[in-house]
């Protein structure tokens, strides 16, 4: 039995910004991990899902040439090179930024095993037994399944397996709308799959501000992939090669057929089985542990943060989870808190979605009095040199005194757009502020400025300049 500063279980993004902060401020960390180093943003998560996204978006813009007259590649796609140019930029991150990392932080070792918690302050791995009155809980999540029936009668896709495949599947069903379901979708539907979602709420992505979705939906239906609404699934089964999927839809019974069949209906905690009964923490209905702002679960010496806590699960936001925690640990009159409001983040479509700060309906329930401007990305000159004109831009601000409450957009490149905003909204701006901010021209963040002007000005009678 050995006593330690900090344990930390898991070994995610929010786990090694945990022990690499504990390190800086002079305490030794056990790290337990019984998987891969670097948990699921690495190996199964963002860094492959993305890698094969910006693989079927650089084919996209090719075949796209022959619309500009540049011409189009018509070759076929070597899978096995495909595959291996993932696999190589998962290995090189692991490298350089977990394993090298962890040779130059000497204060923090990595168990290797399962951890269970046998008390609040004693985690058990294996034989060995570890304690600390300091523990974090950053186990992460695994894909979420759901009854239905048949299911486990069939070979099925996770967000995990999806990314293992070595070969594209000649057609795919989809169930689930959310950024498993759209991301991947569209991956697959942009490398020569046949692209079915089931929805079972009225549209995809539910929690994203509607004007950005249906602009996002019709760049997806535009590309030929089926989105199928108000479709809940009745029953799967499998006939020979074939997926079949039973849903009602809008009230009729019908039938989806495909060669592979991916589950996509969100994320859960990794809670079960690591001996939580024997702490006394309290879990939320849907098995993620509660926590306070500054990462405390109710049990005293115990934190959590990542994706075990639910929320917004983003690598950037368990990383600043799990460092509020450690300086919370540390300094336990700091008063420490996790600031959401002004996070980005970003899903990975084409064209991007991303968003920061309040929605419409949170603006208004938090009390302000809104005011709102959406404009479509037609709007923007740049949007018409890249042809990538789908897409709208939201702002959401306050009517009495113009300060940024939120932004939500769809367009090209979103994703490196909506960190300007996410200052905006962190230093408290105001439209007029971003409205009297020159862009570069041409460029799809001046679509920023032209939504804060369309506040109080009919952006259809400027030129592409004008003040």
């Amino acid at each position: 039995m050995s006593a330690e500063d900090v344990i930390i279980v898991g070994s995610g993004s929010t786990a090694f910004a945990a022990a690499l902060r504990a390190q800086t401020l002079g305490l030794r960390v056990k790290m337990i991990e019984k998987s891969v180093l670097g948990g699921t943003c690495i190996n199964w998560g963002c860094i492959p899902s993305k890698t094969l996204i910006h693989g079927s978006f650089v084919r996209h813009t090719a075949m796209a040439g022959a619309q500009m007259g540049t011409g189009t590649a018509t070759d076929g796609i070597d899978f096995p090179l495909f595959f291996a140019y993932k696999d190589q930029v998962v290995n090189h991150l692991r490298q350089t930024r977990y394993l090298n990392v962890l040779k130059k932080a000497p204060k923090v070792e990595v168990v290797k095993g399962t951890a269970r918690f046998i008390a609040p302050d004693a985690v058990q791995v294996e034989e060995q037994v570890f304690r600390s009155r300091k523990i974090l809980i950053a186990a992460g999540g695994h894909p979420r399944t759901i009854a239905i029936p048949g299911l486990d009668k069939i070979h099925y896709l996770t967000s995990r397996s999806a990314l293992l495949l070595k070969t594209i599947p000649e057609s795919l069903v989809i169930i689930g709308g959310g950024v498993i379901a759209v991301e991947l979708g569209q991956m697959y539907l942009r490398m020569g799959s046949r692209v079915t979602v089931l929805e079972h709420g009225r549209r995809l992505l539910p929690t994203v501000e509607e004007e950005i979705v249906m602009a996002m939906q019709e760049a997806l239906a535009a590309e030929g992939m089926q989105i199928v609404v108000n479709a809940s699934t009745c029953s799967v089964s499998q006939e020979g090669n074939t997926t079949i999927v039973e849903a009602e839809v809008d009230g009729t019974t019908q039938q989806f057929r495909a060669e592979k069949l991916l589950v996509a209906v969100g994320t859960a905690p990794a809670t079960a089985d690591i001996g939580l009964e024997k702490t006394g923490i309290e879990l939320d209905g849907k098995g993620f542990i509660r926590v306070d702002g500054q990462m405390r679960t109710n049990v005293p010496g115990i934190w959590a943060a990542g994706d075990i806590v639910g929320g917004m699960m983003i690598a950037t936001v368990g990383a600043r989870e799990g460092i509020v925690a450690i300086d919370n640990m540390v300094n336990p009159g700091c008063g420490c808190l996790m600031d959401y409001h002004s996070v980005p983040m970003a899903i990975f479509t084409d064209p991007e979605v991303a968003m920061v700060g309040y929605t419409e309906g949170a603006a208004r329930k938090a009390g302000f009095s809104v005011s709102v401007n959406t404009m479509p990305i037609s709007a923007v000159p740049k949007a018409h040199v890249t042809g990538d004109t789908h897409g709208a831009i939201k702002m959401v601000a306050d009517s009495e005194s113009g300060r940024l409450l939120g932004v939500h957009l769809c367009c090209h490149r979103g994703a490196d757009v909506i960190n300007e905003a996410a200052l905006a909204i962190r230093f408290k701006l105001t439209i007029d502020d971003l409205a009297g901010m020159l862009h570069v021209y041409p460029s799809m963040a001046e679509g920023l400025r032209l939504c804060a002007q369309g506040f109080s000005r009919d952006i259809s009678r400027l030129s592409c300049c004008a003040e």
